[in-house]
């Protein structure tokens, strides 16, 4: 099947792309779009944006989310990002910028939109592609977390030293297919309000992070 996706990422992930289970979960994908007009987010011509911002082969650090917002004009395909319009910011969004002034002095960003991040490197990627309107975790269950395990163990297998941030349980599961010889993996509690209180402010993984990058010689990212 023919997706439209950052050249690098077409070919990691053809095999996936080809595969049975991808036709049905695109079909079912489809479907949603056409059963509910406006209401599946992201936009379909977004649902790869996480993809086409950071090419394959320039990953250094893997950021995992669990579905899109399922707010209105939130989700453009990079999770914890939002449009640049969006006011107030989610407030998980909120808390990672709070975590990010104390962590490093940084203030917030102006706005929401995290393709800067991208743009050097991380991988702002979902466990689920896409999502009804006010339903969170709507689209669980029809293949998009074979997709992105698949896609997890391409950057494993294919690539040296990324740094995996894996925040809340869900996301940590994915640690079973990271190879902790080769790459690092970093966890803390999500950073919603319901649980940041518990562990993931304090964290420090933007410091921890540009440590790791600077040491190896690397550039380090300029989350600002």
């Amino acid at each position: 099947m023919k997706v439209s996706i950052h050249p690098s990422w077409e070919k990691a992930l053809q095999s996936s792309f080809e595969a049975p289970y991808f036709e049905n979960l695109v079909q079912f994908v489809k479907e949603e779009y056409t059963r509910f007009p406006n209401q599946i987010f992201p936009e379909g011509k977004h649902i790869f944006s996480a993809f086409d911002s950071c090419p394959f082969d320039q990953i250094k650090v893997v950021i995992l989310g669990q579905d899109p917002y399922p707010t209105r004009g939130h989700a453009h395909g990079l999770c914890f990002s939002c449009d640049s319009h969006v006011r107030p910011l989610p407030k998980s969004l909120q808390n990672i910028f709070k975590e990010l002034e104390d962590d490093l002095g940084i203030p917030a960003p102006p706005n929401g939109d995290l393709n800067h991040w991208a743009n050097q490197g991380v991988l702002l990627l979902n466990s689920i592609l896409t999502v009804r309107e006010g339903q969170p975790l709507s689209h669980a269950n029809q293949g998009w977390e074979k997709f992105t395990d698949e896609v997890i163990q391409k950057i494993n297998d294919e690539l040296e030293g990324v740094i995996f941030v894996l925040w809340g349980s869900p996301a940590q599961a994915k640690a079973a297919r990271v190879d902790q010889n080769k790459h690092i993996v970093l966890k803390a509690p999500h950073p919603s309000p319901l649980s940041a209180y518990r562990g993931f402010f304090g964290s420090k993984p933007f410091s921890t992070i540009n440590g790791i990058l600077t040491k190896r010689g690397e550039q380090a990212i300029k989350w600002a």
